[in-house]
């Protein structure tokens, strides 16, 4: 490939050396606060499915950095959020970490002020009230909130910029052919891992670390295997864009259809999905700083992040089927689990590996290279955050 032409094509990679973040901003407890001041305080993040509430009066209480949110179903229908905090002096409101309400008022354990489901003070046991006082100045604190496609939001912002919908990565994959409200959970694994939030991030955005780490899904996934995500991600791409091979395309190993141990896919699979969604395998959509999705042919895994602390990152991932499926294939369903598993152990393992070399006193920043091009994007939208934040 001559250099003239080589300018011209659609090659992924950085094509100079980009520095990392600084070190400090995966130990440091000052760039954590900042972190959650500057990003988890002002995006839109993943709480629960929508059918984690489905029955009335059904509550979680969601905690995200200093702050506890109450998601509710109210006696009406409609999924609310509030500060987990009571007008009177601050008590918390609901101590356990979710349940059903036993009233249609949210009653502080404290001094027993009592608050509607929409969050209006109706009640206050005081023998009298001060002059002036009005119960209608007294709501709870409300949280925004937002349901995506049976999946639930809130965003902590004031005033919140967006939807949901609106704030997904700009490569993610479009998934309105996945019939995700419907879809029911058939596993779920949550795991701490002892690393800050943005290493998960940074090693979900490369694969540089697959051929090494992910062996068995390097087999799967060949592309993996040559540490590129995709096929512009080699220089020398343009020597094989008429081979469709999955080491060079992407995609599954010829023969495999899903991610499972075998390749194998379940006899319900997803009906509406065009050619080109079945060929990639694996269909990713993100969005930033708590969730991704991803879509394959026969069931759809969602992975969320809670930031526990500068060193710790709590995950949770959950497997999600059609509900037929789920009904007739245990042994199938474990085939998928299982696989979904490993890779996601291997990849909080390696994070800690990760973590645990940041502290040296020499080591300021590292340097990317070029297959990194998502991780620069990814520091790009941490240090743009922190720059809105200041402003």
């Amino acid at each position: 490939m001559n250099p003239e032409s080589a300018q011209s094509d659609p090659y992924n990679g950085l094509t100079t050396a980009e520095a990392t973040l600084p070190s400090s901003a995966y130990w440091e407890t000052a760039e954590f606060e900042r972190d959650m001041e500057a990003i988890w305080y002002r995006n839109w993040v993943m709480v629960c499915r929508e059918a984690d509430l489905a029955q009335p009066l059904a509550y979680r209480v969601f905690t995200l950095g200093s702050q506890q949110v109450l998601v509710l179903h109210d006696d009406r229908g409609e999924l609310r959020a509030f500060h987990n905090t009571c007008r009177h002096r601050g008590s918390q409101l609901c101590r356990e970490t979710e349940g059903r309400l036993k009233a249609r008022l949210l009653t502080c354990p404290y001094h027993a002020w009592s608050y509607s489901l929409r969050g209006d003070l109706v009640r206050v046991p005081s023998k009298s009230l001060p002059a002036g006082f009005d119960k209608a100045d007294y709501p709870l604190y409300s949280v925004a909130l937002s349901v995506w496609r049976g999946f639930v939001f809130i965003n902590l912002a004031d005033d919140p910029v967006g939807t949901p919908a609106t704030t997904f990565d700009r490569d993610s994959a479009d998934l309105s052919n996945w019939p995700l409200e419907n879809l029911v959970t058939g596993h779920v694994l949550t795991k701490v891992m002892d690393c800050n939030w943005k290493i998960f991030w940074e090693n979900f955005n490369e694969c540089l670390h697959c051929p090494g780490v992910h062996k068995h899904l390097s087999a799967l996934v060949p592309i993996y295997g040559r540490g590129l995500m995709a096929r512009h991600d080699d220089p020398e791409w343009a020597l094989h864009a008429d081979n469709d091979e999955p080491q060079f395309s992407g995609g599954l190993r010829q023969g495999a259809e899903t991610w499972s141990e075998d390749g194998t896919a379940l006899a319900h699979r997803f009906t509406g999905l065009s050619d080109q969604e079945r060929a990639a395998g694996q269909n990713y959509a993100m969005n930033l700083p708590s969730m991704f999705i991803v879509g394959h042919v026969d069931y759809v895994r969602t992975v969320r992040l809670v930031p526990l602390g500068p060193e710790r990152t709590e995950l949770t991932s959950e497997w999600l089927f059609l509900p037929e499926a789920l009904a007739e294939a245990t042994k199938d369903i474990d085939n998928i689990v299982a696989f979904g598993r490993t890779v996601l152990e291997e990849d909080a393992a390696i994070c800690e590996v990760n973590q645990r070399g940041l502290r040296a006193r020499p080591h300021r920043a590292g340097v990317l290279m070029p297959e990194e091009y998502d991780l620069h994007r990814f520091h790009d939208w941490v240090r743009d955050a922190h720059r809105r934040a200041a402003t």
